[in-house]
């Protein structure tokens, strides 16, 4: 009998990661990607003897890395346990050494950041978050004293939320409403859809502490202001596992998940942007290329942006439920503007540390300024990104590979960022010279260069040069979120951070199984190749 082809349109984590389960479901797997390497928003730019990831550098949840390096032919893992014995201690993180798997370091060394994040307020105090939970109550002590009950009850919710939202219902397949009033109850008793920053500012009193609470959405496109409480589970997330850092990068994870993919018999074609998903009698046939070559598939799954991929990629004649109105309705999430610098080391330089998010003056209006009235602010907020403090191979001798990421508003603002890109690039730099966060900068300087919205929308085919996707809001949640198995057209199915569950590394992972999970359902794969373990469907939860 022979084996069916699957085609992956982009090679991003999600795509990447959904490959390597349909290769070990048996599927003969194509990823066709249009950059000239793989990696889509962890794109990897070598320029000048410095190596700067262009997007994703903070990893959490090692094991679910591992589970990818452990898939073999017709051993799909689909089933549970998700969650390894031993890995669910909230005090389990790593704190020194390898903390990649056996199966992971054949092919990457993953090793964990300590602390997580340095997050300095406007002020030039600090907070250093490394879920260690006596320095984190005497950070709050020597911060906000009069925050340390609100800690105790914010903690109990959260970890609350983190055992039912993520350990319950994480890899959860909302494909229909039905699925999703189910767990409506619960959530409600949890308290998890009102806002985050509400539930924050329940417990604490100090703005600082609201902040260091709540900032952490922001990470996957969500506006803290507006993200539901479920949210909250990151906190728990990085708390339970820690951050973890690929050493060479996030760019030398993308490489070794596509060596595991290719021993696997997978096959990986760059310069191949895809024209058009073929579509018969609502079934996929495959895809068209840009240069006319048509790929036959069986399923075609597409790790490119939600919006693109119908608007796009599926002709109109063929969408019943994703029509444009539809399509567009959908609020995207913020954009970013990331400016990647080398510079020389020097012996005296300030205590930086490998993650520093720096709060600009305002919190709350920036925030709204940047997801509601989309206009360009007086200020800013950054994360500041210093992996050579970690790994100097990234950098020549002597010197630093940062970069530091800005949200923005989306294109849907109307900003011309010809002229605008220059004149922020500018004000970030000065600012952390003049701020004393990276001392005589400009003298120091050996490369310089940036991106703004305009790269994810006309390089990486986002909609509106979102940076994440649809954003997070509740009614863009679960079922409300587009899905991974397409209403329009039989065997097409979508992966990455626009689908279910959300952005952010470990989430386009879980995606990845997910999307996986369906395939298998619909295409009849046989209970043996996923493990002998019966799917876990909402229907058992």
């Amino acid at each position: 009998m022979s084996r069916r082809k699957a085609v992956v349109i982009g090679a991003g984590i999600g795509g990447i990661s959904c490959a390597i389960r349909l290769q070990s479901l048996g599927f003969d797997t194509e990823i066709v990607e249009a950059l000239d390497a793989p990696g889509g928003r962890a794109y990897v730019r070598k320029v000048d003897g410095f190596v700067f990831d262009m997007g994703p550098t903070v990893l959490t949840v090692p094991h679910f890395i591992e589970e990818l390096f452990s898939l073999q032919q017709d051993h799909a893992m689909l089933g549970e346990p998700d969650f390894p014995a031993g890995t669910l201690d909230e005090n389990c993180r790593i704190r020194e050494g390898v903390s990649g798997g056996p199966n992971t370091s054949k092919y990457v060394e993953i090793v964990p950041i300590l602390p997580f994040y340095r997050i300095y307020f406007d002020d030039g105090t600090f907070f250093d978050y490394d879920g260690d939970p006596v320095s984190t109550r005497e950070q709050i002590k020597r911060l906000a004293p009069e925050d340390l009950a609100g800690y105790e009850a914010f903690h109990d919710q959260a970890r609350a939320i983190f055992h039912r939202g993520f350990l319950k219902l994480g890899y959860t397949y909302f494909g229909s409403l039905g699925s999703m009033l189910r767990v409506v109850p619960d959530l409600l008793k949890l308290g998890a859809v009102q806002s985050l920053f509400g539930m924050v500012s329940k417990y604490f009193k100090s703005d600082k502490m609201r902040q260091v609470f709540s900032f952490e959405p922001l990470l996957v496109g969500g506006n803290p202001m507006k993200v539901p409480a479920i949210y909250a589970m990151i906190h728990f997330v990085e708390k339970t596992w820690g951050i973890h850092y690929a050493k060479g990068g996030t760019g030398a994870l993308v490489a070794g998940l596509v060596k595991k993919f290719e021993d696997m018999g997978g096959q990986l074609r760059v310069n191949a942007p895809v024209k058009r998903i073929l579509v018969e009698n609502r079934t996929t046939k495959g895809v068209e290329l840009e240069d006319g070559e048509e790929i036959a598939a069986d399923v075609v799954v597409s790790n490119a942006d939600y919006a693109t991929t119908y608007l796009k990629l599926v002709d109109k004649a063929h969408r019943r439920i994703n029509r444009d109105a539809l399509v567009k309705f959908r609020k995207q999430s913020m954009s970013l503007m990331v400016i990647y610098f080398g510079y020389e080391r020097r012996d005296n330089d300030p205590d930086l540390r490998h993650h520093n998010i720096i709060l600009g003056p305002r919190y709350e209006a920036l925030l709204d300024e940047i997801f509601e009235k989309k206009v360009m602010s007086p200020d800013f907020s950054q994360y500041l990104h210093i992996p050579t403090l970690t790994d100097p191979t990234l950098a020549p001798p002597g010197h630093h590979a940062a970069y530091t990421l800005i949200p923005v508003p989306n294109n849907a603002s109307g900003i011309d960022w010809d002229i605008e890109g220059p004149k922020l690039s500018a004000r970030v730099l000065s600012f952390l010279e003049e701020q004393g966060y990276i001392p005589d900068l400009t003298a120091r300087l050996k490369h310089m260069s940036f991106i703004t919205p305009d790269y994810f929308s006309e390089t990486l085919g986002s909609y509106l040069g979102n940076g994440f996707g649809v954003e997070p809001v509740l009614t863009q949640t679960a079922f409300f979120r587009p899905h991974n198995k397409s209403e329009d057209v039989h065997n097409l199915y979508l992966v990455g951070q626009g689908t279910q569950p959300g952005g952010g590394t470990p989430s386009v992972m879980m995606s990845a199984k997910m999307t996986a999970r369906e395939i298998a359902r619909d295409l009849g794969v046989e209970a043996s190749v996923i493990n002998g373990v019966p799917e876990q469907r909402e229907a058992a939860a």
